[in-house]
């Protein structure tokens, strides 16, 4: 919260969990014009939504902290932007991240986009991420940095790669320099009700709800034959779109093999699902397509780390121009490297961009 040098209108994205309701407490503390705004996006009587629950979290957060509370309806751009991204996704035969879809068109999308029309200055969220702001920038002669956020083992900044410099010019990550136990401390320590409320799992806005039943409720089963990499059939499946790259379980196989197998590729338009060994899920080299830069296009080849999934490990790797988007070479091999689902480059704690792996 660096950048905020005078006082400031601020709306702040309240979820109902105790790193929003510390980021409001923050802003309130340091004399900012704050009001809370809870976005319902998934309707409250579908299947493990959890969403009356949070709004009223929200609502007695706004009242301890005496500011205003307002509520938006995204329901229908949540479906349409993010749930329906989510299936057509699997059903083409890839993993998608909708939390990444969710940043992009409905928190700093629509949200910011509201915030700003009724004149706000900033709009906040619980991200744990940090957003730099140097004198070149104040100069109009630079750019601002995402960076990882201050708490390793939390760090968000993997589902933030798609946000443009206009957005982190209207963003603010209150808890970003913060440790997940110096959140709960503080929470306990102002009286908060939510500070020992479990971290949400799940699909941004839906919670811990089972993908399986999501698939199965929208596509259905549909048998499929599982085959080896040599091309043997040697079980069946219940349909693509319930599998990714790297899974073990799941699938039904007639051949002992005396060793674990994984999910190693998927064809959507036969139905089928190719499994092997350890061996046979390490990847040394993928494309990355849809890439975004959150600063200037870097020059190439790029050396720098990647990573494949949320929190997942941070691998050295070089980046280079491909067929159809860029080639990540890397130097050690890694496991269960899934299509549709993000690639993010940092440079140390700065997060240089990302893209969909295909």
């Amino acid at each position: 919260m660096d950048k905020l040098k005078e006082k400031k209108k601020v709306a702040v994205g309240l979820s109902g969990g105790v790193d929003s309701s510390v980021s409001a407490y923050l802003l309130k503390e340091a004399g900012h014009d704050v009001v809370g705004v809870y976005m319902k996006c998934w309707n409250a009587q579908e299947d493990g939504c959890v969403s009356d629950k949070d709004k009223n979290d929200a609502v007695k957060i706004c009242a301890a902290l005496n500011f205003p509370f307002k509520s938006l309806d995204f329901v229908k751009d949540y479906r349409e932007k993010v749930i329906e991204y989510f299936y057509n996704a699997y059903e083409s035969g890839l993993t998608p991240n909708p939390d990444v879809m969710c940043n992009r068109e409905i928190k700093f999308g629509l949200f910011l986009d509201w915030a700003m029309g009724k004149g706000f200055d900033y709009v906040a969220t619980g991200h744990y991420a940090r957003i730099s702001k140097g004198l070149e920038v104040e100069s109009g002669l630079g750019k601002f940095q995402l960076l990882k956020g201050a708490d390793v083992s939390k760090d968000q900044s993997y589902f933030l790669y798609v946000l443009e410099q206009e957005q982190l010019g209207k963003v603010l990550f209150p808890v970003g320099d913060m440790l997940k136990e110096e959140v709960r401390g503080l929470a306990r320590k102002v009286g908060f009700h939510n500070f020992d409320k479990p971290d949400s799992v799940g699909i941004c806005f839906i919670g811990d709800i089972d993908v399986r039943e999501l698939l199965e409720e929208r596509f259905g089963e549909k048998k499929g034959a599982v085959l080896s990499v040599e091309g043997e059939v040697i079980g069946e499946h219940d349909g693509v779109w319930f599998y990714t790259i790297g899974q073990r379980h799941g699938f039904r196989v007639s051949k002992y093999f005396g060793m674990p197998l994984y999910i190693v590729d998927k064809n959507a338009d036969r139905n089928e699902l190719v499994v092997g060994f350890t061996k046979d899920v390490l990847c040394n080299e993928f494309g990355v397509g849809s890439v975004h830069w959150i600063g200037d296009v870097p020059k190439f080849p790029l050396k720098c780390d990647v990573r494949v999934r949320h929190l997942g490990k941070l691998h050295p790797a070089t980046v280079v121009f491909g067929e159809n988007g860029l080639k990540v070479l890397v130097d050690e091999a890694i496991f269960g490297v899934a299509p549709g689902q993000s690639a993010v480059f940092y440079d140390g704690d700065v997060v240089l961009g990302g893209g969909i792996i295909f």
